[in-house]
């Protein structure tokens, strides 16, 4: 009998591409399904992107390329960087990954180890939890309350903090609730966090072009107080819906008391993914420095459909929604039908035909709430929410 080791038993799941798959099966057995539930925009990869990956390509880029990712890449994320944040960041602290999620991996694992004690977010990323837990590390969620806009609270984020404390998880514009957490609060955990210099900060910002009603997403490499202890992830998936490519970037300091975490990082590619494939990263070029026109139109779609998810939310009864500020999710608030979270997403699945997410997978707080993406048509949103409204007055 194989014997595994004990951390591979502890791995979760992100039960969206569960639900995914059973919502394309559905769709198999001839049934008509409408997907609010897969985190990925629907529109095209804009076509000037596709056209620079055919042209490496047809140029001979077929090979290797660095672990840390093409210089002429690197430095396209230092421009999006200057010109997003206002900060000039060196390329020599930028790695370019296979999609976001290796920053989460290799941060988590930089931290995480029995005894060791790491922040996330919750209701928050379902990832998070599930790396933290594989290392063996003990994870504390820090709330994001409804309350709050689904923002965070300074103030009961550093309660949380202990000697045992090792990462810091932040992520703004949120998934799933689309929270947005304003520079006031950031700036008093900031300002809190100098106290604990023992805390790595990893900043998710993948959401940070996806605001709404004049909000701006405040990126963490604006305080240069904590800059040497700060990881920031980014990408290209959601921005110029790319989610297929798996391109991404973080931001890593460039030197840190017992270390380099940048050369710690690169070592991690070179013994588990090499590199990044060549075409993509001249994609993820032509995707920064091209016209943002696509980009514009896809947040103008993005917006229209909030609107009409969170009107349409709040009046069917027993649901409740508070607007998101940021991402392309909602997270209304459904305890008032009487139905536990998962069951009622399970349900409308197979008995309504509308696919999202129950809240639970995304933390021991999700229970209540359910994930809708607005990442679908006008349209399909529409005949979703009929949906669940004609299911739910039954």
């Amino acid at each position: 009998m194989l014997h595994t080791i004990a951390a591979f038993d502890r791995l979760g799941e992100e039960n969206a591409f569960a639900v995914l798959a059973r919502a394309t099966a559905l769709l198999h057995e001839g049934r008509d399904i409408v997907n609010l539930g897969i985190g990925q925009p629907d529109f095209r990869t804009p076509e000037h992107i596709v056209e620079a990956a055919i042209k490496a390509l047809r140029d001979g880029h077929h090979g290797y390329t660095p672990a840390n990712g093409l210089l002429a890449t690197r430095e396209a994320v230092v421009r999006r960087t200057l010109a997003t944040t206002g900060v000039e960041v060196s390329p020599e602290s930028v790695m370019i990954m296979p999609g976001g999620k290796p920053t989460m991996f290799a941060a988590i694992l930089m931290f995480g180890e029995p005894g060791a004690e790491i922040l996330y977010p919750d209701p928050g990323f379902p990832i998070y939890r599930s790396m933290i837990e594989f290392t063996g590390a003990t994870p504390v969620p820090v709330p994001m309350r409804e309350a709050n806009g689904f923002a965070f609270s300074a103030e009961e984020t550093l309660a949380l903090i202990t000697p045992k404390t090792r990462l810091l998880i932040l992520n703004s514009p949120a998934n799933p609730t689309g929270g947005v957490t304003p520079r006031v609060e950031i700036a008093k955990l900031v300002k809190g966090l100098e106290g604990h210099p023992h805390v790595a900060i990893m900043s998710d910002e993948i959401y940070d072009v996806m605001t709404y009603d004049g909000e701006r997403h405040v990126s963490l490499l604006t305080f240069p107080e904590i800059r040497d202890r700060l990881i920031v992830l980014n990408g290209w998936s959601k921005t110029w819906a790319m989610t297929g490519w798996r391109m991404g970037w973080s931001i890593w300091p460039n030197a840190t008391v017992g270390g380099r975490l940048y050369d710690k990082v690169r070592k991690l590619a070179v013994n588990c993914w090499s590199c990044v494939n060549a075409p993509s990263q001249f994609a993820g070029i032509a995707a920064i420095d091209g016209p943002q026109d696509d980009v514009e139109r896809m947040m103008r779609a993005f917006d229209n459909r909030r609107r009409i998810v969170v009107e349409g939310l709040n009046a069917i009864p027993g649901i409740s929604c508070v607007t998101p500020k940021g991402a392309f999710y909602a997270f209304p608030n459904i305890s008032q039908t009487g139905w536990k979270a998962k069951k009622l997403a399970s349900a409308l699945l197979e008995d309504a035909g509308v696919a999202l997410i129950g809240g639970p997978d995304f933390g021991i707080l999700g229970e209540g709430y359910i994930r809708l993406s607005y990442a679908n048509s006008e349209e399909n949103i529409l005949r979703a929410l009929e949906r669940i409204e004609a299911f739910l007055a039954k």
